[in-house]
């Protein structure tokens, strides 16, 4: 089997973090979080380290987990084409808005190997974003790639599409370690006020270190209070139709030792009831630039829920997430719908080992699969940032993020 971490460059363990911003090929300077003098890679499969994306030591290919796979099997999928990088989107091999963007910059990279042609380009953004239509994310990456590569001679193309491909994930794993030291202090000062009593998270889907290059971003402050000795404990969502809560959540949270119990999606408002949850963390697909919310679908009666009961609902998301183009989530966003067969069946291990999909719907009833919801900004508590935790209003995400936002003289 491939090896799940690359021997250098993107995935080898350790890397560079710069403070404020810096330059990048052939775009406006990126903000990559604070300073470190290297990066802690975070997630381990079977004590191993591991990310969800590399290039493969043969330099030309990609290796990623196959999360369809999940939580049954283990297994590693090569990328070796554009096409690929655009099936494993489109199909959630990989899936998650930070990871979707950094798989998209590493499909245009895999496009110019190909062909480093004008027409290439703007054939391989115009093929990744069509994949998914909800996670902002996609269109930022494809935006940065466009950036680095249009006014570049053909000759000078892949390498540039694979350096800024890397700063992306590298971009991606920073900012999830700060948006973990922030949301670090929320769970440190519950704990505290419960006088060192279990700390108890409710999570929506997956927002872990499957949803990212490393770390996560509803997990990261999991990750590092459970490091730090805080007695923190998870209710995880299973998260139909697909089950990302109970299949991948559960699985990463496994495998870093966290305690969780999985719950079916309608549970949570009962714990919230009886005192059971302290808060809830979700990630984000695509947040607008007056903080609405856009996450999978059931964020938005967690959030009522949240509400209902007097506690804190807080949203983790890395600054690409945010729409500055976007106002009102509602209106906005578009909303996938996906298959029906991911309604009307499931998947599971049976008694004897063998993972099999089964009909859970009667023949001829019709299934809608809405994939996201919106919740309105008036129902967040606040946004967990690589720059600090922020009030879910225009105001305040163009204060934090001043170089991206567009506000109205």
């Amino acid at each position: 089997m491939p090896s799940r971490r690359p021997k250098a460059g993107i995935g080898a363990g350790h890397g560079p973090i710069y403070s404020g911003f810096r330059p990048t090929l052939g775009g406006p300077p990126q903000f990559v979080g604070s300073v470190e003098a290297s990066y802690e890679s975070r997630m381990k499969v079977d004590g191993k380290q591991t990310r969800t994306i590399w290039v493969e030591s043969d330099g030309a290919s990609l290796g990623i987990i196959d999360q369809t796979l999940l939580p049954h099997r283990f297994a590693v999928a090569p990328l070796k084409t554009l096409e690929d990088a655009a099936h494993a989107i489109r199909s959630m091999q990989v899936r998650g808005a930070p990871l979707i963007g950094a798989a998209a910059a590493y499909g245009v990279w895999l496009a110019m190997r190909e062909d480093a042609s004008d027409e290439s380009l703007e054939r391989a953004t115009a093929c990744l974003l069509a994949t998914r239509p909800t996670a902002v994310n996609l269109r930022w990456a494809l935006d940065e790639m466009l950036a680095a590569l249009r006014n570049r001679p053909r000759g000078e193309r892949v390498a540039a599409a694979l350096h800024r491909a890397n700063e992306i994930a590298e971009q991606d794993i920073a900012i999830n370690q700060a948006i973990g030291r922030h949301g670090l202090k929320i769970i440190e000062d519950i704990a505290v006020r419960k006088n060192g009593e279990r700390v108890n998270v409710l999570t929506h889907c997956n927002a872990g270190w499957l949803a990212t290059v490393d770390w996560g971003t509803a997990t990261a402050p999991i990750y590092l209070a459970h490091d730090k000795g805080v007695a923190v404990h998870v209710f995880a969502d299973e998260t139909r139709p697909r089950n990302q809560g109970a299949s991948l959540t559960a699985w990463e949270l496994g495998q870093h030792g966290v305690p969780h119990t999985v719950i079916p999606d309608n549970t949570g408002g009962h714990l919230m009831q009886h005192g059971l949850v302290d808060l809830v963390i979700v990630g984000a697909d695509r947040v607008t630039a007056q903080g609405d919310v856009c996450n999978k679908i059931g964020t938005y009666l967690k959030a009522l829920a949240a509400q209902d009961n007097k506690l804190p609902f807080y949203v983790a998301l890395p600054s690409p997430t945010i729409d500055f183009t976007l106002h009102d989530g509602l209106a906005e966003i578009p909303i996938e719908q996906r298959a029906a067969s991911e309604v009307a069946c499931m998947t599971g291990k049976t008694a004897d080992g063998r993972v099999v999909s089964v009909q859970v719907v009667p023949d001829g009833s019709p299934v809608a699969n809405y994939g996201f919801d919106v919740t309105p900004a008036r129902l967040v508590t606040g946004l967990i940032t690589e720059r600090g935790v922020i009030a879910a209003n225009r105001a305040a995400l163009a204060a934090a993020f001043p170089e991206r936002a567009k506000l109205p003289s």
